[in-house]
């Protein structure tokens, strides 16, 4: 499940703009400060001063993290193996998800050495992804997460293929206990966005590089709501037997949205999963390339990551669901079976409904007893209308002499009466038209997406 990184021992310091790679000698600490354009590129000094993600819990669902990597020396809770390994925080294969915890919420090490992430107040509760056998266990991750507070889930890891039922249910789970899901697009250059990232409630991350330019590697698609920087990106790990490592790929620059919503959490503690993703969206830098274009674009989203604009920017909170797609499932306690199938249809990213699910469905139910009453009404009122004249029919004959039937012009002939006057012109079934003032049977598409305007020039 891990999106495959491209990912080298970072051997040299920056040079020209640029990272000169070498298998040898291996950098310094220091250096590998000096590697992190990211810092740079983001002002760390003035997001810091706003938020540092204090007392935000990030779930890493992952190949697990070193929580002995000198850069993330307390900030790793005891985290979750499905398989009971104890791999969460003793990785046995890839550091992979080493370096994500540590663009999240690193501290680097000795004042001003090592790496640091964008959200340092932050812990790591690490989860790793796979079952015994290494099969897909993301679904279970994420409802463990949610299970020992995290508010924010970062998953750099999925892969390009239609989202089963569990994670379908997972993520809904969730969204019901207003947790962010933060997923990678995929590297493969696809049009098609990476599973988890795709699920409806989660928020899809593609990749930039340094000058704004999307990475030509990226999957892309309607369901990417953001972008981050991806490429050149250096981080903690065992690369190679070095202790850092420097890699391209959207797995980063999803590490680095969750950071961000970690910082927005913790600046604004009432605000939902969904309005979090909101100031995240309308806080984005639109780059020139898609200025004035149609947004969510599918290789950018609403726009580039910014933290700091995230932080302080005058932005109304707006719904509970905010940018993210309506989850597919009401996420209910237990997972569908492993033979669940591929995805719920969604809304378009971005779309935003008139009314929040919840209410729409009890809205829905209580339309529906009422339409169901009206037309059991009509059929017992026909009911009584066939008895009576019957009844009346009998009767004469009982009291009048028989004589021949006359026939009216124009009358129609038995079981074929035209309705008496003032009679409703009953429609086929499920067709009814509706009562004055009753709703429309199906709803109309939201039509104002509050997402096209709003982003700021950077």
């Amino acid at each position: 499940m891990t999106l495959t990184r491209t990912m080298r021992v970072l051997g040299a310091t920056a040079l020209s703009g640029a990272l000169l790679m070498t298998a040898a000698p291996t950098a310094s600490a220091d250096q590998v400060r000096d590697g992190q354009w990211v810092n740079q590129y983001y002002s760390l000094d003035k997001v810091w001063s706003v938020s540092k993600g204090d007392g935000v819990i990030v779930a890493v669902i992952d190949t697990g993290v070193d929580a002995n990597h000198q850069d993330l020396a307390g900030q790793v809770l005891p985290g979750y193996d499905p398989a009971g390994q104890g791999r969460d925080r003793k990785p046995t294969k890839s550091s992979h998800g080493t370096s994500m915890a540590s663009e999240i919420a690193a501290k680097g090490h000795g004042g001003d050495a090592g790496v640091v992430g964008l959200a340092p107040g932050a812990k790591i509760l690490p989860i790793y992804q796979g079952d015994a056998n290494d099969n897909n266990a993301i679904p279970e991750g994420i409802r463990w997460a949610v299970d020992h507070g995290a508010k924010v889930i970062n998953i750099s890891a999925g892969k390009t293929r239609t989202p089963s039922g569990q994670e379908l249910a997972a993520v809904a789970y969730a969204v019901q206990h207003d947790v962010l899901v933060v997923g990678a697009a995929g590297n493969d250059g696809l049009g098609q966005v990476s599973s988890p990232a795709s699920v409806p409630g989660a928020l899809a991350v593609g990749a930039v590089d340094r000058s704004d330019t999307a990475w030509k590697k990226a999957n892309y698609g309607p369901e990417t709501l953001l972008s981050a920087p991806g490429v050149d990106m250096v981080s903690a790990g065992d690369c190679d037997g070095g202790q850092y490592c420097i890699a391209n790929g959207t797995s980063d620059s999803s590490a680095y949205v969750s950071a961000a919503a970690a910082l927005v959490r913790a600046k604004y503690p009432n605000l939902t999963a969904g309005q979090v993703a909101n100031r995240l969206v309308k806080s984005a830098f639109v780059p020139p390339v898609i200025k004035g274009a149609k947004l969510p674009d599918p290789h950018y989203g609403y726009g580039i990551l910014r933290p700091y604009e995230a932080l302080t920017m005058d932005i109304p909170a707006g719904s509970a669901q905010g940018p993210l797609a309506a989850a597919a499932s009401s996420g209910g306690s237990k997972a569908p079976s492993a033979g669940s199938s591929g995805a719920a249809s969604a809304p378009p990213a971005g779309s935003l409904p008139p009314i929040a699910a919840s209410d729409s469905g009890s809205k829905g139910a209580s339309y529906l007893l009422i339409g169901v009453a009206v037309l059991v009404g009509l059929v017992l009122l026909v009911v009584v209308i066939v008895v009576l004249a019957r009844r009346g029919r009998r009767q004469s004959q009982v009291q009048q002499p028989y004589a021949a039937p006359t026939w009216q012009p124009g009358q129609q002939p038995y079981g074929g009466q035209a309705p008496p006057p003032g009679y409703p012109q009953q429609q086929p079934y499920g067709g009814e038209a509706p009562q004055p003032g009753f709703p429309p049977h199906q709803q109309q598409p939201y039509q104002n997406n509050p997402y096209q305007d709003g982003n700021q020039q950077r």
